[in-house]
């Protein structure tokens, strides 16, 4: 089972739910699981320049940090697209608010996010996530490809917020802005 694991996570493209795998080997999701862990967990030990990690509700191969250098001189410079600093603050807004209208985000930011809203939407990594019952207003979340691209199990992973935030914040609203 471990070498057909291997194989088949070794071609895909997003995380693999332990469920899946176990049905497609015929096997209890508690044996996959402690195979996978065990995978996992020899290859650190072995020192590989790749990992098995735990994505996003499921299991992906992805290159350690410590070879990170290596990589990215090996693949052409530009090769992905990168976000701007506009789309990456809005993606935090929608991490950490969600769920979260477009008009709360750029209250939030202070500007305009619509742009960037559709961009991230196109890219995958924010999606609809209903509606709000006052304002009628689309809400956004983040996407398990967000998760899988930040190498996070679930939004509970995402950084402490409190480090970063003024020492006082008296006097703003749940949006940002100031209270009046």
């Amino acid at each position: 089972m471990r070498r057909d694991l291997e194989a088949v996570l070794m071609v895909v493209d997003q995380p693999v739910a332990e469920l899946d795998l176990a049905r497609a080997f015929d096997s209890s999701v508690e044996e996959v699981s402690a195979v996978l862990e065990g995978l996992s967990r020899e290859y650190t030990e072995q020192g590989r320049g790749f990992d098995l990690r735990r994505v996003a509700d499921g299991w992906r191969f992805y290159t350690r940090p410590e070879c990170a250098d290596v990589v990215e001189h090996f693949l052409k410079e530009g090769q992905e697209v990168r976000l701007t600093q506009a789309a990456l603050e809005t993606m935090a807004v929608v991490a950490y608010r969600q769920p979260v209208s477009r008009g709360r985000v750029s209250a939030v930011r202070g500007v305009n996010c619509d742009g960037v809203m559709r961009t991230l939407v196109l890219r995958g990594l924010i999606e609809e996530a209903g509606q709000d019952p006052e304002s009628g207003a689309h809400l956004y979340r983040t996407t398990s490809y967000f998760l899988e691209r930040l190498g996070l199990r679930d939004l509970d992973e995402l950084p402490d917020l409190a480090p970063f935030l003024p020492d006082d914040i008296e006097g703003f609203d749940d949006t940002g802005e100031h209270a009046t």
